[in-house]
């Protein structure tokens, strides 16, 4: 199982949208060395890859002769990213909608791991942060965070949060 962080899969899901295969130029908005370990960490991963760079502008680095490289979303990235198998010799499609991946890549295409929160907290019935442990793979204190700090704070939802019966805390997005 292969598990990414949202900015990692929205830095391969934006690859797999481009003709090259590229992830320079980054689009997703990354505060300081982050770029650079998002790029590190899918590299050793084995998800992106080290190409010859054609273009200046999406130079990652040179290699020991001065040629300049750059980063190219690999088979196994893509499979994660889309849960299906693509081709080696076949880049993706330019304008071809790619599902985001954040959980069990290759298994069970899903979207990130904040829109399974969404997702899951916009039903009827709510979740439990038992349900949303297991829709995201973190542990309580992460999940009672990003509903604080990210769908409340940074999204702008109100989650209502009511005990119901042998379910316990049932969290809801009520607006």
């Amino acid at each position: 199982m292969t598990i990414l962080t949202d900015a990692q899969a929205a830095v391969l899901t934006t690859a797999l949208t481009r003709v090259d295969g590229c992830i320079f130029p980054v689009t997703v908005a990354l505060k300081g060395g982050a770029v650079g370990n998002v790029a590190k960490s899918l590299l050793k991963r084995d998800l992106i890859e080290q190409v010859p760079a054609t273009d200046d502008a999406v130079v990652w680095r040179c290699d020991d002769a001065g040629q300049p490289l750059t980063l190219r979303i690999s088979v196994a990235g893509a499979r994660c990213v889309r849960g299906d198998l693509v081709h080696a010799s076949e880049p993706q499609q330019a304008g071809v909608e790619a599902p985001l991946i954040a959980l069990d890549c290759g298994a069970h295409p899903r979207g990130s791991r904040q829109q399974a929160l969404i997702d899951l907290l916009s039903r009827a019935e709510g979740a439990t942060i038992a349900e949303l442990q297991a829709a995201t793979g973190w542990q309580p204190h992460s999940v009672r965070g990003a509903l604080s700090g990210v769908v409340a704070k940074k999204l702008g939802h109100t989650v209502a949060s009511v005990k119901e019966g042998e379910r316990g805390r049932v969290y809801r997005i009520t607006r």
